[in-house]
């Protein structure tokens, strides 16, 4: 009896289920995902630009388990409607401009759908060789837009890989730089290795060294996260030289600038680095995620990352021939990601990748401009790029704080000062993003609290950078009125 129902059920339950990939839903819902997202992006200024839910919101809308039954796409779309979005921090905003924002684009976000569509596990070669091999022509075209060195190029000595996220392309890095060095001086020595880094240096160095161990590893940044800081490459290399040590530039933010020759002259010195990574995702009008890393010696990174299990081994990889990607990053299997890289690159070419990065520098300008014209603020670190730091300034807000005069030179009056002036900066800051007008982030530089205003939205205009200025003005007049 109990196979029988067993056998029942199983009949009853294959009659009454759609194949997950009919032809003609997938057409159907497709549509109505991309109608969705494109009304999305229509009324994207409706919403607050950083969401205003309370931790824990969404798990007291939904249900408390999964269904039985299937739901269709429209009730599904009408729920992220109502439950979702509300969530979002709206990352796409013209009214953003925290953190780094991820610029896309058409041909970003569709090569993600074509790259979600063929859903190929491209580990190695023989896995999917269009995806291999479109990867490494991809990244030869980017590295020479970028004004790479031939020998970090495939077509040199070199190659390129994407990895997920800058995280990952710095741990391949380490790793690979750890054993080129245990190689030199023995594994016995591993507890004597080092890593060095300014206080700007992005903190997935890090996780890195934790991760691998510490070790003679030098990461220098184009374009630090706090302030877009840019380390003097060449002089660096010339010191890690001297010493046998690996030095990798981290230009997460900064390098898609570089395709244009007005800013090359930051990476003076990179063809004496070992590896060079950047986020096409953060500045490049590419979909999360896509990071882009070359490295002079492809050898040391497959030696510290190669494995080959009977299961995978196939004649192609033995000819060593062909690339095979698993053995340049942490994990197995890897995404199509070169498919949405290509696009856009093909989609806009390089004079109009241009335009659009020369046009989000211009309007920085314009806003470190409209802080300048103002005397209660001042801009913080010069402006590399498409990002202004900015601050109150201290003897501008109407404090004497403890009955000293600010003005006097006293230092322990310029302490309290400045202590003074940190929490209305951080207020101001908080109450900004509160109104959902604007987003935008902060850092703290030398112990001065520094609000971060970087353009980088692939809707943002002139008018939205006037009018985030606007909120910075109205919202420091209703602070100091009510003081």
């Amino acid at each position: 009896m109990g196979s029988l129902g067993s056998h029942y059920e199983e009949e009853n339950s294959s009659s009454n289920t759609a194949n997950p990939l009919n032809p003609e839903e997938f057409r159907r819902q497709g549509h109505m995902i991309i109608d969705f997202i494109v009304d999305y992006y229509q009324n994207m200024e409706k919403y607050p630009v950083l969401s205003q839910v309370q931790p824990g919101y969404l798990a007291k809308l939904l249900p408390k388990s999964a269904l039985n039954i299937p739901e269709p796409i429209e009730t599904i779309l009408h729920d992220i409607q109502q439950y979702i979005i509300p969530g979002i921090t709206h990352w796409e905003s013209p009214n953003y401009f925290a953190y780094f924002p991820t610029s896309s684009s058409i041909a970003g976000f569709l090569g993600e759908v074509l790259s979600t569509g063929f859903n190929v596990v491209g580990f190695n070669w023989i896995s999917s060789p269009a995806a291999t091999e479109l990867e490494f022509v991809t990244m030869d075209w980017l590295g020479q837009m970028l004004g790479l060195p031939q020998s970090f190029l495939f077509s040199g000595v070199g190659g390129g890989v994407i990895q997920g996220t800058t995280c990952e392309a710095i741990l391949c890095t380490l790793v690979a730089a750890r054993d080129q060095m245990l190689a030199k001086v023995g594994r016995e020595n591993i507890g004597k290795l080092v890593f060095y880094g300014s206080d700007q240096t992005h903190c997935a160095l890090l996780k890195a060294a934790k991760v691998a161990g510490l070790e003679s590893f030098l990461c220098a940044t184009i374009g630090t996260t706090s302030t877009t800081a840019v380390d003097p490459i060449r002089s660096l290399s010339e010191v890690t030289k001297e010493y046998g040590m690996w030095i990798h530039v981290d230009a997460g933010y900064a390098r898609s600038a570089c395709i244009c020759p007005e800013y090359r002259h930051f990476i003076d010195g990179v063809e004496n680095v070992n590896s060079f990574s950047f986020n096409a995702h953060k500045w490049f009008f590419t979909t999360l995620d896509c990071c882009c890393l070359w490295v002079k010696d492809p050898g040391a990174l497959t030696k510290s990352l190669s494995t080959s299990p009977e299961y995978l081994k196939n004649n192609a990889s033995d000819s060593k021939q062909v690339v095979d990607y698993k053995d340049w990053q942490i994990t197995l299997s890897r995404r199509f990601r070169s498919m949405k890289l290509w696009l856009v690159l093909r989609s806009y070419g390089v004079e109009n990748l241009r335009n659009f990065l020369r046009s989000h520098v211009k309007m920085a300008k314009r806003f470190q401009q409209l802080v300048e014209s103002d005397n209660r603020f001042e801009v913080v670190v010069p402006r590399n790029f498409a990002m202004v730091c900015f601050r109150a300034l201290p003897t501008r807000l109407k404090k004497e704080p403890n009955g000293c005069n600010i003005e006097s030179g006293n230092i322990e009056a310029k302490l309290i000062d400045q202590e003074y002036a940190n929490d209305f900066i951080r207020n101001l800051l908080e109450t900004m993003n509160a109104s959902g007008k604007v987003f935008m982030t902060h850092t703290i530089v030398e112990g001065i609290y520094v609000i971060r205003f970087a353009v980088g939205a692939t809707l943002t205009e002139d008018k939205h950078v006037i009018k985030a200025w606007e909120v910075v003005q109205e919202t420091v007049d209703d602070m100091l009125a009510t003081k």
